[in-house]
C-alpha cells in the first residue's frame, strides 16, 4: 500500500485540494484500495478548520467527492514515518518540513510541483491551483502505477 500526505501550510486550501483530487484519480484508475491518501498542514493556524469554501467549490464544479467534516491538521512526528511520500505544496512547505522531519525521513519529502503550487488564500486564484494540483497529482500517479 502507498501511503501519501500532502502538505501546505494551513491544511485549508492546496493539500486538502491535492488529498482529494488524488484520492479521485487513484478511484478512476481503480486503485483505490493500493492507496492511503491524507493531508496535513504545517502550522497549526487553521487547526480543525474546514476545507476553505474556494477549494470546495473548485472540487464541487470538477464534480470530486471531499469529506465536509475534514478539519486542518499539523503534520505530526509519527506522519513521517506513517506516511510513504510527503508532498510538499512549495518551497515554504519543504522547508519547514525538513526542518520537522525526524531524523532518517526526509528522504520522503518532495515537491508536487518543481515549481509549486501558489497559495489561493493569497492569490485567490483557485483555478490555477486547481490545474497545477491536478497535473501533479497525475504525474505523482503515474510515477508510482
Amino acid at each position: 500500500m502507498e501511503k501519501i500526505v500532502f502538505v501546505c501550510l494551513g491544511n485549508i486550501c492546496r493539500s486538502p485540494m491535492a488529498e482529494f483530487v488524488m484520492k479521485d484519480l487513484v478511484e478512476k484508475a481503480g486503485n483505490e484500495s493500493n492507496f492511503l491518501i491524507e493531508s496535513r498542514a504545517t502550522s497549526s493556524w487553521e487547526h480543525g478548520n474546514p476545507i476553505h469554501s474556494g477549494t470546495q467549490t473548485k472540487l464541487k464544479e470538477q464534480k470530486i467527492a471531499f469529506d465536509l467534516q475534514k478539519g486542518s491538521q499539523k503534520i505530526s512526528s509519527e506522519d513521517f514515518y506513517e506516511f510513504d511520500k510527503i508532498i510538499a505544496m512549495d518551497e515554504s512547505n519543504l522547508e519547514n518540513l525538513r526542518k520537522m522531519a525526524p531524523e532518517g525521513t526526509s528522504q520522503k519529502i518532495a515537491m508536487l510541483l518543481e515549481q509549486g503550487v501558489p497559495d489561493p488564500w493569497f492569490t485567490g486564484d483557485f483555478q490555477e491551483t486547481y490545474q497545477l494540483v491536478k497535473t501533479g497529482c497525475q504525474r505523482l500517479l503515474d510515477e508510482i502505477v
